[in-house]
């Protein structure tokens, strides 16, 4: 492998067959297809070979056939961010981008993720679990509170109720919103104030922040929609934010990384009150499979930094490597080589 600048990600020294796992059937599949597209392509511009695989049931029968050097995980959802493709990658033996197998399982969960996390002191919102039958019989939360599921990314499914909604109190069944689609839901009280997002990248000196984002949405949230369609959210970077507030962000953002056990990047979402300073802020999530297209938050942070999209993208193949170097090297001493106790 080899450096780059001090402090800076190394990149492979060699050119390598790269398979990129994309598409699959979760919600977010076309968000993925665009994450694969473009590693793809910025890794044959670096001189990579690649083999595109829009994820199907047959995937580990194509892995064994095209017998790639390193996988590249640009899935988003379930399976290819909660555990599951990790688990059938670390049976096959192969070198993947981003996180292991307990970190994808705990990170992709919101309730798990709060229990790891509240306890190492980073600041998350309280709340609780609910049924859909519960929330037809009365509010689990004093109003405003959000809606959202347990087990899904990108804001997939995410509701506000609010005094003024307009689907009933308490809600009705027949009332479009997740509660439709989703068996359980996790209930949060609502956090007024500014959206932000902080970026981890991981280098040859451990986890660094690439900065942070504010999210300005003209109107609505920071949902699904206004993710991944342009011209709905400004990005605002770097966030124009008191010193100490983007110092706690990329603290916090660079605690999760290294609590949850994470590798290559993640990103990590806040909501910020400035009425009440330090206090006001809360991590909402963490995202272990950030995505990768031109909207996207973790490439345009890097590149704020100075790193081009594809030397970003080779930076995750390079850590994949050195990860599984790891793993391999720590199986043979007696561990198990699996999830957050990785050493990285």
């Amino acid at each position: 492998m080899g450096n780059t600048a001090s402090g800076t990600p190394v990149t492979p020294d060699k050119p390598l067959h790269v398979a990129v796992l994309m598409g699959g059937w979760a919600n977010e599949r076309p968000v993925s297809l665009m994450s694969g597209t473009g590693v793809a392509d910025a890794l044959e511009s670096k001189g990579h070979r690649v083999t595109r695989i829009d994820m199907g049931r047959d995937v580990a029968l194509r892995l064994a056939e095209v017998k790639p050097d390193v996988v590249f995980n640009a899935l988003h959802g379930v399976p290819g961010e909660d555990g599951t493709v990790q688990g059938m990658l670390d049976l096959m033996g192969l070198a993947y981008t981003h996180s292991g197998l307990a970190t994808s399982v705990i990170a992709i969960d919101k309730q798990l993720t709060k229990q790891a996390l509240v306890p190492h002191g980073i600041p998350m919102p309280g709340g609780r679990i609910v049924t859909r039958e519960e929330l037809y019989e009365r509010d689990p939360l004093p109003r405003p509170y959000v809606l959202k599921p347990v087990n899904e990314g990108s804001s997939v499914g995410v509701a506000i109720v609010t005094d003024e909604s307009n689907v009933g109190n308490p809600i009705s069944p027949d009332a479009r919103g997740p509660w439709q689609d989703f068996a359980e839901l996790l209930a949060e009280p609502f956090i007024k104030g500014r959206e932000l997002t902080a970026a981890v990248l991981d280098g040859p000196d451990g986890p660094r922040p690439l900065g942070v984002t504010e999210l300005v949405i003209d109107n609505g949230f920071y949902d699904y929609e206004h993710k991944y369609t342009a011209g709905q959210t400004q990005h605002i970077f770097p966030a124009q934010l008191p010193p100490e507030i983007t110092a706690l962000c990329e603290a916090f953002a660079v605690k999760a990384h290294q609590v949850l056990g994470c590798h290559g990047t993640s990103r990590t979402d806040f909501r910020w009150d400035a009425d009440a300073g330090e206090d006001g802020l809360f991590v909402l999530e963490t995202n272990t499979q950030p995505g990768m297209t031109p909207l996207s938050l973790v490439p345009e942070q890097a590149a704020g930094r100075g790193i081009p999209y594809a030397d970003l993208v080779e930076m995750l193949v390079a850590e994949a490597l050195r990860v599984h170097a790891a793993k391999r090297a720590h199986r043979q001493l007696g561990g198990d080589g699996h999830g957050a106790a990785d050493p990285a």
